[in-house]
């Protein structure tokens, strides 16, 4: 099954043989294999290409549980005499400022090098779903002010306020303050419709009775700061985030949204390296938990 998981991953006989450290024949073999034990094809095959059968579409997800609940079982067992082993799911909202994450990986790494550790970017409110479903063990989220994650447990990491943040040659770069008024009618760059990180800027906006115009949507800051350098665009981002980022200029605000930085996890039954995390990000932290989704 790890085998079948690797080629439908790679999309290569060759390359997936590599990832599993063996030889092509052999990999190839314990497929053939598996495919004659369930009588179906997993794979369609040419000399230049290879793709999922959909047999193999209805195969691979209950591969890949049945391998996840195997490391499981593993780490689970290996933990009963202290060694922490398996894999760690970490998400993280593009604006992370709240934990040096980095830092504590090398920490937890040195401590526990045997866990396999996958980082994933996406939006607060989509790892959260995450974590209720076991798919992330652990992730950083940023909310409004008035939010809270809800079904999890979470630590408040970080409260900021967000500033404007403006081209070297806006107008409006050489201002001390600004209010949301001055900037409802510049083109904004912002995270995407219905994301947290779009809510904090759509809530200050719509609590001063303004309107704007969010010209560019992207998940990706390098990109919207790329669009802010070129005059496209203005944003709205958490003070800290930005502060010494190059070519653009930021201005603090009167009526700016705030946001605050949660690290959240589930208590159902979490992983020992889920837990072991947890203890290594308490360790560098002066912030206590606030209380429980």
């Amino acid at each position: 099954m790890r085998y079948v998981l690797a080629v439908a991953s790679t999309g290569n006989f060759t390359r997936a043989a590599k990832q599993c450290l063996v030889v092509q024949s052999a990999l190839s073999h314990q497929i053939a294999a598996l495919e004659r034990e369930l009588g179906v094809r997993l794979f369609a095959r040419t000399s230049r290409r290879v793709a999922l059968t959909p047999a193999g579409e209805a195969f691979l997800p209950a591969a890949r549980a049945c391998l996840e609940a195997a490391d499981r079982a593993a780490a689970d067992a290996a933990a009963t005499t202290g060694e922490i082993r398996g894999r760690l799911a970490i998400g993280m909202i593009p604006t992370v400022t709240g934990i040096d994450l980095p830092a504590a990986l090398r920490e937890f790494h040195l401590r526990h090098p045997q866990v396999r550790i996958v980082l994933r970017g996406a939006g607060s409110d989509e790892m959260v779903e995450s974590i209720r479903a076991g798919d992330l063990d652990v992730a950083v989220l940023g909310l409004p002010e008035s939010a809270r994650p809800q079904g999890v447990r979470y630590r408040a990491l970080h409260h900021d306020r967000h500033v404007a943040v403006l081209a070297r040659t806006h107008r409006l770069a050489a201002r001390r303050r600004l209010d949301l008024a001055a900037l409802a009618g510049e083109p904004f760059a912002d995270f995407p419709a219905d994301t947290a990180g779009r809510a904090q800027s759509d809530l200050a906006f719509a609590a001063a009775g303004l309107t704007r115009e969010v010209a560019f949507e992207a998940m990706a800051t390098d990109l919207i700061l790329g669009l802010i350098r070129q005059g496209l665009a203005v944003a709205l981002l958490p003070s800290r985030f930005v502060t010494g980022a190059p070519g653009v200029v930021t201005v603090p605000l009167t009526d700016g949204p705030a946001r605050v930085e949660y690290l959240a996890w589930s208590d159902f039954n979490p992983t020992p390296a889920a837990t072991a995390f947890l203890e290594t990000a308490a360790a560098g932290s002066t912030h206590r938990p606030v209380g429980d989704g």
